[in-house]
């Protein structure tokens, strides 16, 4: 069952946000086997991050490597909220 998961990362800025994903990206995770959609907003208050996966154990698969580069980036990781998807409409 997919999932969204909601990270709303406190005190991060857009450098940071920046760095990571051009960290992941030289790591070979920049496109995670399972992720779906990645949304990112930011704002004075930091990063709310919206990502659709197939499933919380690929989430989890990924987080092995996000959460490493995120503290080498100087952030603080935040729990996601895990949420069942129940429709997703594009376009």
């Amino acid at each position: 069952m997919a999932i969204a998961a909601v990270f709303n990362i406190q005190g991060m800025t857009q450098q940071q946000y920046d760095q990571v994903i051009k960290d992941l990206e030289t790591k070979g995770a920049g496109n995670p086997d399972g992720r779906l959609y990645h949304v990112a907003s930011l704002s004075e208050a930091g990063c709310l991050v919206i990502d659709v996966w197939e499933s919380e154990e690929k989430l989890g698969q990924f987080g092995e490597v996000l959460i490493p580069t995120l503290v080498a980036a100087g952030v603080t990781p935040a729990e996601p909220q895990i949420h069942p998807v129940h429709n997703i409409i594009e376009g």
